[in-house]
């Protein structure tokens, strides 16, 4: 079977796929403009996006020659506490959330099984750590949910995994201000 194929952007397109685009571009031209995508039907591929680590951005921790030799973990990597936090929140994004335990068997985890796991994988220190939580309790408290600590917020029974989410965007928003 012979198929012409044509260019289009970054697609190799068959003559049917050529006319499926038509069709999807006359579709979308009957839209309001206010329902029409924002980004050009072009610029999507082929294949899709592909599913990044948790880490993804952050070099891995890599013992050197004298770290092999002494048989020691690798040093950490250094992060600031806005991307400790980034890299909590996007740990727990990866694995899932839970309430009333660190982790559970599954591998989903709480807010501090979130930040635990990330120093564990050897970004940050725990000095990061407990500065994080500082800039996460004071996010609960200038929204008005004074808990006795992040802990017991994750835990509380009405919050959801958004909710945690939330929390620590907006404490990781608020380190990166304060440029730590």
């Amino acid at each position: 079977m012979n198929h012409a194929v044509l260019t289009w952007g970054p697609l190799a397109l068959t003559p049917e796929g050529a006319a499926l685009v038509a069709e999807i571009q006359a579709y979308l031209a009957t839209l309001p403009a206010t329902a029409r995508p924002t980004v050009p039907v072009r610029d999507f591929y082929r294949f899709g996006s592909t599913v990044q680590p948790w880490h993804t951005g952050f070099p891995d921790p890599r013992p050197t020659l004298l770290d092999r030799i002494a048989h020691r973990p690798a040093r950490p990597v250094p992060v600031s506490v806005a991307d400790h936090l980034a890299l909590a929140d996007r740990y727990m994004t990866a694995f899932g959330w839970t309430q009333g335990r660190l982790w559970d068997s599954t591998g989903r985890v709480c807010l501090l099984g979130a930040q635990a796991a990330v120093l564990a994988h050897g970004y940050g220190t725990p000095t990061t750590v407990l500065r994080a939580r500082v800039q996460v309790m004071e996010v609960l408290h200038a929204t008005g949910r004074p808990h006795a600590s992040p802990d017991r917020f994750n835990d509380a029974p009405g919050t959801r995994q958004a909710d945690v989410h939330h929390l620590l965007a907006r404490a990781s928003a608020r380190a990166l201000s304060l440029g730590i």
